[in-house]
């Protein structure tokens, strides 16, 4: 029975490359849901 092959490993431009995309990923939720919050706020009157 052989080991199975490694994969070299991810190098550090594709896994820098994941934590901008998943950075990004995050703050554009979060300000999705800021937005769709302010909105509801104005809707039932409480404006800031």
């Amino acid at each position: 029975m052989t080991a199975p092959q490694n994969s070299p490993p991810s190098s550090w431009r594709k896994r820098l490359g994941w934590l901008v995309l998943l950075w990004l990923g995050g703050v554009l939720a979060l300000s999705a849901f800021a937005g769709l919050l302010r909105l509801i706020m104005n809707w039932v009157g409480m404006t800031a």
